[in-house]
């Protein structure tokens, strides 16, 4: 019965999914809208809002030095970490076409550390899912989900992440769901930069050579979305490793984001954005969930999207931590911050989680369970930017 459950479930699961295609494809609408442009009160320097300027000159940083280069410095005076120190300023034309096809998937933080603290609540290795390639165009069938793009210290980076909406701006919204380690590097270091985001990424699943002669429509359908402000938990933050540690628990983040050009929400323009439910039932209650992502690190190369279906098991890695979701899957690093998505009850597909960790061997994935901390974190973004 094992075998044919979650064949069931791919179908449902697909078919909701699929029905999330936008009215209009990327590139069709009539009415695109100009470059937003500020005015000269606005400008901090170096083409930088006011506020971002200042926020990097109180931390001894040059507006112009920065957008020129400067984010290269990773000294730890200069490496923001706290929740109220995040700043992301665009720099038009970072994230080219060619920089997007060589960014790499952060696989140290996609394996599992010590999980011998299982509080009896750690459920069987589940088998093996092989990842399965979703079907193209993307923005037809998996039109909310996309790529995260940023920076570390040890170069360009990529992970995954789902456009959810925002309560208070529907129909407009600028959320985006993804892992807090693709926007913060946990208790070692403070939040990575350039971050941004690309719905619905390689649109046709063209193969990485493919993508070298592509025109960046076919790359980007939507555009580039910039991170303006990103939430994480403090936990992630105060306990988040090198292999997930104890803060996987709480891996989770929610990003604010801006086109890099033009005004029109980031909902408005992907066509669609998914509820999240910070109150699904025990593993027991569900009958599968999907996870989405563009896995990156061999054998996968993170220009296709892929998906995986399974009934999810729990995982506890440490005494006093939230039991996680896992389920069989093969997807590996750059998959990390997919949502994951269960039908509810009435009908509707929505997001209950997104991965955090698995195994070397890429056998399972592993994703924080979304309770009080999660729906705190994403009603105080929404209540940010409930006036915009």
């Amino acid at each position: 019965m094992r075998s044919i459950r979650p064949l069931l479930a791919v179908a449902g699961i697909t078919a909701a999914l699929a029905l999330t295609a936008t009215a209009c494809g990327p590139g069709e609408d009539k009415a695109a809208d100009k470059p937003a442009s500020s005015s000269p009160a606005a400008d901090g320097g170096a083409g930088l809002p006011a506020d971002l300027a200042d926020k990097l000159k109180e931390h001894g940083v040059d507006p112009e030095e920065w957008k020129n280069g400067g984010w290269k410095n990773w000294d730890k005076d200069k490496w923001l970490r706290e929740a109220k120190d995040f700043v992301n300023p665009i720099i038009e034309g970072m994230w080219k076409p060619e920089r997007m096809t060589t960014a790499k998937a952060p696989t140290r933080t996609l394996a599992t550390g010590d999980i011998s603290g299982d509080q009896d609540v750690t459920d069987p290795e589940p088998a093996p899912v092989q990842a399965v390639a979703e079907k193209k165009p993307y923005h037809q069938n998996a039109a909310p989900v996309g790529k995260v793009f940023f920076d570390a210290p040890e170069g360009s980076m990529v992970c995954s992440a789902t456009v959810v909406k925002d309560p208070k701006n529907p129909g407009k919204s600028n959320l985006v769901w993804t892992a807090g380690h693709c926007v913060h590097a946990g208790q070692a270091g403070g939040w990575y930069r350039n971050i941004a985001f690309v719905p619905a990424y390689n649109d046709k699943g063209q193969s990485p050579q493919a993508l070298q002669n592509a025109q960046p429509q076919e790359i980007a359908p939507y555009g580039v979305y910039w991170a303006d402000w990103v939430s994480t938990s403090s936990e992630w933050i105060s306990q988040g490793g090198p292999t997930g540690g104890t803060g996987a628990a709480y891996d989770y983040a929610v990003m604010h984001v801006k086109p890099e050009k033009g005004t029109k929400s980031l909902e408005e323009t992907v066509g669609v954005a998914l509820d999240v439910n910070f109150n699904a039932p025990e593993a027991k209650g569900i009958g599968a969930m999907g996870a989405w992502g563009y896995p990156a690190a061999p054998p996968f190369n993170g220009a296709i999207m892929h998906k995986c279906v399974d009934r999810p098991g729990r995982l506890s890695i440490a005494p006093g931590t939230p039991t996680m979701w896992r389920i069989g899957c093969t997807m590996t690093g750059g998959s990390s911050g997919g949502g994951w998505f269960a039908n509810q009850p009435n009908g509707k597909l929505a997001l209950v989680s997104n991965t955090s960790i698995g195994p070397v061997t890429s056998g399972w994935l592993a994703g924080p369970r979304l309770g009080q901390g999660a729906q705190q974190i994403y009603t105080t973004m929404s209540d940010k930017f409930g006036a915009q």
